[in-house]
């Protein structure tokens, strides 16, 4: 991956990468989805407001690998009761924002609107994503994934899918 790309191509290298994020989320298709995080991450939903220390706050979720590699596992499993039928999901990715770059990482932000639909009620999700993703030989990775959700300071529904 050249790091040198211009703005545009590398806007562009992003949102492919983003939306190919976004399909496999929707798709449950989780070996993929994780196929495209770095060794070393973090994956964050605030809960309450966008900011602040998740190590010393209530967080949604805060997962390291071992983390999303466990919660990924018991998704995959026939005892996921709270996804029992599993969720359909539809997402809309867009207004991706280059916010900035090094030779090394990419941090875009980008905002999602996501449809669920689950035992005959749907619900649907707003937010803003903020990816940090490493540039690799072989394309991007993600290295850290902050997702703030529009209503994360109120009464949150079931979650149990990846957001």
């Amino acid at each position: 991956m050249n790091a040198r790309m211009n703005t545009p191509d590398m806007l562009r290298a992003v949102e492919q990468f983003i939306f190919l994020e976004a399909k496999h989320m929707d798709a449950h298709d989780y070996d993929r989805w994780l196929e495209l995080w770095d060794s070393e991450l973090n994956y964050w939903v605030p809960c309450n407001a966008d900011e602040g220390d998740p190590k010393r706050s209530v967080a949604l979720i805060y997962d390291d690998r071992g983390q999303l590699e466990d919660r990924l596992m018991r998704l995959k499993g026939k005892q996921a009761f709270a996804q029992t039928p599993r969720s359909r999901l539809m997402r809309v990715v867009s207004n991706a924002v280059i916010e900035g770059q090094s030779t090394a990482e990419v941090v875009v932000s980008s905002v999602f609107s996501l449809g669920e639909w689950r035992s005959n009620h749907e619900t649907h999700w707003f937010g803003r994503n903020l990816h940090t993703l490493r540039l690799t030989d072989d394309g991007f990775r993600i290295r850290q994934k902050k997702v703030m959700l529009l209503n994360n300071d109120g009464p949150m529904p079931n979650l149990t899918f990846l957001i």
